[in-house]
């Protein structure tokens, strides 16, 4: 059975989003997660339905983590337990 990929909504201006796409990035997660630009509507559309007020945020399809602190310390147990139900 195959969970669903993660979501990060983010900005690309803002210091912490671009903190989250690289530790995607450096630890080779673009597989599992999905980047969810918030200048799109759609995007931005369903962020504040997820509860989103920062960025970064990562949605595991239960909770919305937020901040980038948040954020890396998810994908941390990503990484550390090489699945997505931490």
């Amino acid at each position: 059975m195959t969970s669903a990929p993660l979501e990060l909504f983010h900005r690309i201006a803002d210091k912490p989003s671009a903190a989250a796409r690289r530790y995607i990035v450096d630890h080779a997660l673009e597989d599992r997660i999905v980047f969810r630009n918030l200048v799109y509507a759609e995007a931005e559309l369903d962020w504040t339905l997820h509860g989103g007020h920062s960025t970064p945020a990562l949605w595991d399809g239960t909770h919305l983590h937020q901040g980038a602190e948040a954020v890396l310390a998810r994908l941390q147990a990503v990484v550390n337990l090489g699945r997505d139900d931490a």
